[in-house]
């Protein structure tokens, strides 16, 4: 219990310290923390989280419910913002460019995970023609010279399913799953081949004596790099599409989609993160060399791990060249 009063009196008085600081640096400065934020901190993911922070810890419901708006009342609200701040924008033009950028990520953030949530709770119908036509696509992406028998078909293990017929490996993230294969085999059609490929063929090599005698240590390292441990490649895209979904619930994304988006994140740049995972995964298994599937959940959570520690670095983006524009540049 007294520890649990000390806990409560050094938050509120921190609280209240914190508070009063920045009423002081607002006097010395004639700015208020979003003004010093905008002005101080260049685009991308330590602003627009600076801001978030900021708005989400002001007194001001106002300012509170401001990250949480919909996208086409973000203008009102950067109205309301100014006015409530008492900042003229005729005076400071760019505070509104500069705000409603970050606002766009923020709410765009938001509706990016109710979009991906209502993908992953729709389960996979073999009755609607539209769930049909994409598992479709995947396989003639995959396999485009190996023509499908028929619909229920052993030749889905091809591709990395474990039955006959797809439909039940989607079940743990619905639709999501499927969305993520077709994108990932349709857009970077070589690298998924490639990889589905590497899967399918795992390479064994014991080297002699003999031999290890004549490699160099880099050569040698580069001959591990061939040992390589398949895997089914549709069901770890689907595992991998899981590892995505709770990077993006998390939060643990921001940091890559406010350094790519300039404005609202998409599905298609949660698409492109996948993709990214799929092929950095792919590599990882390779380097970490495992013995045998049952080492999949280890290898998972070390990858998982290292993507995190990444994703705390605010200059972060995964794969940078999926940028939208380079006009975050100038917001």
């Amino acid at each position: 219990f007294a520890r649990m009063f000390v806990q409560v009196c050094l938050y509120f008085y921190c609280k209240c310290l914190w508070r009063c600081l920045k009423f002081v640096v607002r006097k010395l400065t004639g700015q208020c923390e979003l003004q010093r934020i905008c002005y101080n901190t260049k685009p991308g993911a330590a602003r627009t989280m600076k801001i978030e922070a900021s708005l989400k810890g002001s007194k001001s419901k106002r300012l509170q419910t401001s990250v949480s708006v919909h996208p086409d009342a973000i203008e009102k609200t950067i109205d309301d913002i100014m006015e409530l701040k008492r900042i003229n924008p005729d005076i400071n033009p760019q505070l509104g460019v500069s705000l409603q950028a970050c606002l766009l990520q923020i709410v765009g953030y938001r509706n990016l995970i109710a979009e991906v949530e209502k993908l992953r709770r729709e389960p996979y119908d073999s009755e609607n023609p539209q769930h049909e036509e994409m598992l479709l696509k995947l396989w003639k992406c995959l396999k485009p010279n190996s023509p499908l028998k028929a619909r229920i078909s052993k030749q889905w293990c091809e591709i990395g399913f474990q039955g006959d017929d797809p439909k039940t490996d989607f079940r743990g993230m619905g639709l999501l799953g499927l969305y993520n294969l077709v994108y990932f085999a349709e857009w970077d059609t070589e690298i998924a081949q490639q990889v589905l490929s590497d899967s399918l063929h795992p390479k064994y090599r014991e080297v002699t004596k003999k031999e290890l005698s004549q490699l160099s240590k880099a050569e040698w390292e580069k001959k591990k790099f061939d040992k390589a441990i398949g895997y089914s490649f549709a069901i770890v895209g689907i595992n991998i599409t899981d590892l995505a979904y709770n990077l993006l619930v998390s939060g643990a994304l921001k940091t890559h989609f406010y350094n790519v988006a300039p404005e609202a994140p998409t599905l298609t740049h949660f698409q492109q993160t996948f993709c990214y995972l799929m092929h950095e995964f792919h590599k990882f298994w390779i380097e970490e060399d495992p013995l045998d599937i049952m080492e999949f959940n280890r290898v998972r959570e070390k990858f998982h791990k290292q993507i995190l520690k990444q994703l705390q670095n605010p200059e972060m983006a995964l794969c940078p060249h999926f940028a939208a524009s380079e006009s975050l540049i100038n917001m």
